[in-house]
């Protein structure tokens, strides 16, 4: 009898090791995707975030040079100021090969876009220029899709259920 009881006892504490070790190894694999998902986040916000910024800063730049330099220098400078090329490299980096090849389309439409506003034509004002500012706007729509799919986000509907 007294063989069963140790033999049960230490039965029993294999088990909670083991339940216990488990537990822990899949809360640490939850929370290390989860860590992967928000770092992913950052990096998809700050691209897309970059990529706005320097077509905003190309457009101002295109639309009114800084004195002393002309449009096609001072849109180019805007473009390396804005750090495209850097956090383009980190996303892709990170991101599914679906995901980044829109991206590359994204910085494709944008570096088209800094060739328009460099050379100042067509004029910002026709509907040619909008056709490559759309080109690029359907590229990012395009990019905010697969991203929210790849971060597993659907803002359309309650979570709370």
């Amino acid at each position: 009898m007294e063989w069963a009881t140790l033999a049960a006892t230490g039965l029993g504490a294999l088990v909670g090791v083991g339940s216990t070790l488990l537990a822990d190894r899949m809360r640490w694999r939850r929370d290390l995707a989860e860590r992967n998902r928000q770092e992913r986040k950052a990096i998809y916000v700050t691209c897309l975030t970059k990529y706005r910024q320097a077509y905003e800063d190309m457009y101002a730049a295109s639309a009114r040079p800084p004195e002393g330099t002309g449009r096609d220098a001072s849109v180019r400078e805007a473009f390396r100021a804005s750090g495209c090329d850097e956090v383009r490299e980190s996303a892709l980096i990170c991101a599914p090969r679906e995901l980044s090849d829109l991206l590359e389309a994204v910085y494709a439409t944008l570096r088209e876009l800094l060739e328009v506003l460099a050379a100042g034509d067509p004029p910002l004002d026709s509907p040619e220029f909008q056709e490559h500012r759309l080109r690029h706007g359907r590229a990012v729509w395009a990019a905010r899709a697969a991203m929210r799919r790849d971060l597993d986000l659907d803002l359309g509907t309650d979570r709370r259920v």
